[in-house]
């Protein structure tokens, strides 16, 4: 598997966990006392997580363009918790919703299906982290 794809998967899963947040804040409403501040506990980690998932795809290893894989990561997190709502927690139907939910699924995939081609080559010269030593940040 390449580096790119493995980034990429690292981004999904990031995105995967930005629709499960959302649940156990729910869940947690739900709650009192130590069960609720169990699942905020659960909740704060997933949080964590998906941000150093999305942190290591855009990193050294994986390189992947920032404001890609975020829009990315974003999006995939807004659609997932809306389609969850709507299965889950019965949220409204309406065509218009389930309309301009689809432009953010399509607009997810034109992000990542388009990003090589608007990109120049990601070699260390025009990388930002080529201009500092690894480890240091000042």
């Amino acid at each position: 598997m390449s580096h790119e794809t493995m980034g990429w998967l690292l981004v999904l899963a990031a995105g995967g966990l930005e629709v499960l947040w959302p649940i156990l804040m729910k869940q947690s409403q739900q709650c009192q006392g130590s069960g609720r501040a169990a699942w905020l506990g659960l909740m704060m980690a997933t949080m964590c997580a998906s941000f150093g998932l999305l942190s290591w795809a855009v990193g050294q290893r994986f390189r992947l363009p920032i404001g890609t894989a975020y829009a990315v990561w974003t999006g995939v997190g807004a659609a997932g918790a809306a389609t969850v709502g709507i299965i889950l927690f019965h949220e409204p139907r309406y065509a218009g919703r389930l309309f301009f939910l689809s432009l953010v699924i399509a607009g997810i995939i034109g992000l990542k299906i388009t990003h090589k081609a608007d990109a120049p080559p990601h070699t260390p010269a025009n990388s930002v982290a080529a201009e500092e030593p690894a480890g240091k940040c000042g």
